[in-house]
């Protein structure tokens, strides 16, 4: 072998290895960049807005709801159950204003009206301290500070003034202005805002006769023992149309700052508050709840008494 044909053996080889690493260089490239341009692998994509609501259990879905027996809702209410509250004394038939607003409540919350127990209880024992033995109670009831205190109310479900109510001969039966209330001998039931009403915007000078119900306080006027009585304006529409003949509206009271408000009454801290609020709010929206006044509690013009 010459020294010329080994050189050019030597030459072809390294040519030959140079060209195995370039080769291999060039796919070890092609290999990196592909690498580099391919999209990277997603991450676990995280769940959907409505996946996350899904997973949280609706509270006020019927299954979900804590009452004071299950399946039921136990409401509480006082008797007599007057009109136009109630019909015949009688919460469960559906009639009269807090009666039809119980089972719109009730259908709302997904209970249906055979579902409804209704319970008697004492109008001033409904806002006291302690364990409740119903869900919640619909009676007339003003939301007041005082009472929210010790026990929780819905939002409300009515606004209402307080009025005069007068046989057509009472020394008062022609009084226009608070100042002539003053002497006025005046009765209302105990524990309600008529009773407050008399005694905080009316201060008449005459000691305040107090009564264990409405009924008590309509017999003492029809007896001529006192010269008026204050109730509700719906309540006092339905005594001077329906119960008591030759009796009149005196007149009405403007509504107080922040105005008054029948509310729902619930033990102190029950979940079961959150979802009537919902309940009622959807109640408003939708107009019903304002049918169902309109139904229930007819009359708006009672004159208002002035200041002076």
């Amino acid at each position: 072998m010459t020294s010329m044909t080994f050189s050019r053996r030597v030459t072809a080889g390294v040519a030959a290895a140079a060209a195995v690493l370039l080769l291999a260089s060039c796919a070890q490239e092609s290999t990196s960049t592909a690498e580099s341009s391919a999209p990277a692998a997603p991450a676990s994509a995280p769940a959907s807005a409505a996946a996350s609501e899904a997973a949280v259990p609706d509270e006020c879905a019927p299954e979900n709801l804590t009452t004071i027996d299950a399946g039921k809702l136990t409401v509480g209410t006082d008797t007599p159950a007057y009109p136009p509250y109630f019909v015949d004394d009688d919460p469960s038939n559906g009639q009269g204003f807090e009666s039809a607003v119980t089972y719109a409540v009730a259908a709302g919350l997904g209970f249906d009206p055979t579902d409804v127990v209704w319970q008697v209880v004492p109008f001033n024992t409904s806002y006291a301290p302690g364990d409740k033995t119903f869900d919640f109670d619909i009676n007339q009831i003003s939301i007041t500070p005082e009472r929210a205190k010790v026990v929780d109310f819905s939002d409300g479900y009515y606004t209402v003034n307080q009025a005069v109510v007068a046989l057509k001969g009472s020394p008062i039966a022609k009084a226009t202005t608070l100042a002539e209330l003053k002497g006025a001998k005046l009765g209302a039931q105990v524990g309600t805002t008529s009773l407050d009403f008399i005694t905080e915007v009316v201060q008449p000078d005459a000691e305040v006769q107090v009564f264990n119900d409405t009924n008590d306080a309509k017999n003492a006027m029809q007896n001529e023992q006192i010269d008026g009585l204050v109730v509700d304006l719906p309540t006092a529409y339905y005594v001077t149309a329906a119960e008591i003949e030759n009796s009149l509206i005196v007149g009405q009271f403007e509504a107080q700052e922040g105005g008054e408000e029948f509310g729902l009454l619930f033990q102190k801290d029950n979940p079961l508050v959150g979802c009537v609020n919902k309940v009622l709010a959807e109640l408003k929206a939708s107009g019903e709840l304002k049918a169902i006044q309109d139904e229930w509690l007819a009359g708006t013009t009672a004159p208002y008494f002035t200041k002076k």
